[in-house]
């Protein structure tokens, strides 16, 4: 009942912002993800990713992997769409830098 009396308070400048800030959060979620490319090409020509650490990348991809579930069943649709993007871009981050980490420095992988 309050969320309606105030809903119907507010002034409409603040509903058309309200959709505003909607939209730009959906387009946001969709094109973050994309961000995760200039890494996979960069991987994918220097073939090495020593730079990078493990317990990151591990840790943000499992966060990713458990976080998909989650946000393929919300009823947000920006939230949704990042999280297919997301879970799609960042495991291909994590497989090119698990390729191509050196465990050691006489590694023969690792030319």
């Amino acid at each position: 009942e309050l969320g309606k009396r105030l809903s119907l308070s507010l002034p409409w400048s603040f509903v058309k912002m309200d959709v505003w800030i909607q939209r730009v959060g959906t387009v946001a979620c969709i094109v973050m993800p994309f961000f995760n490319i200039p890494m996979i090409l960069h991987l994918i020509k220097r073939k090495k990713s020593d730079d990078i650490s493990l317990s990151w990348i591990l840790g943000v991809w499992v966060c990713t992997v458990l976080m998909t579930p989650q946000a393929l069943r919300s009823p947000d649709a920006a939230f949704r769409a990042f999280g297919f993007v997301n879970i799609f871009f960042f495991s291909a981050v994590a497989f090119l830098v698990l390729k191509y980490r050196r465990v050691a420095a006489g590694n023969p992988r690792g030319e």
